[in-house]
């Protein structure tokens, strides 16, 4: 089994995406909710409260920052991800609910968080690269 390395780019993207979250969450929906924002999730909101759901954005962001602190331990990183994707992947599908029936508009975020939520699966999957030093030579 191979050391764990010092920077990883998957610990890394969970360290930065989990901070952008964590702002997106405490900013842009606690702080000023955007009118589109607000009534592309109106079908969710008539449930769950706005503020709730941007406390949902800095837990799930913090998370994953959390997630991409600690080295060597691959499921924890997993945990990360999945915080990463419920809160995008909820957002894509209100969107794409809300488009489909009352606003229209929300297509485009519809259509943003889902390749957002699927790119964060895809990079999940990801290996690091080994160091340089481990390299077969031309690679």
């Amino acid at each position: 089994m191979r050391a764990a390395p010092v920077f990883s780019h998957r610990r890394a993207f969970l360290v930065t995406v989990g901070l952008g979250w964590a702002g997106y969450g405490g900013l842009g929906i606690i702080g000023q909710p955007r009118y589109g924002t607000s009534r592309g999730l109106a079908d969710v909101t008539r449930y769950v409260p706005m503020d709730a759901l941007g406390w949902l954005w800095v837990a799930c962001g913090l998370l994953a920052v959390l997630a991409g602190l600690v080295v060597g331990c691959p499921r924890i990183q997993s945990a990360g991800y999945v915080a990463l994707g419920v809160p995008a992947g909820l957002w894509s599908g209100a969107f794409a609910a809300a488009a489909a029936s009352t606003y229209p508009a929300a297509v485009g975020s519809a259509c943003g968080w889902g390749a957002f939520t699927i790119g964060v699966v895809l990079v999940s999957g990801m290996d690091d690269p080994p160091p340089p030093h481990l390299r077969k030579a031309g690679r």
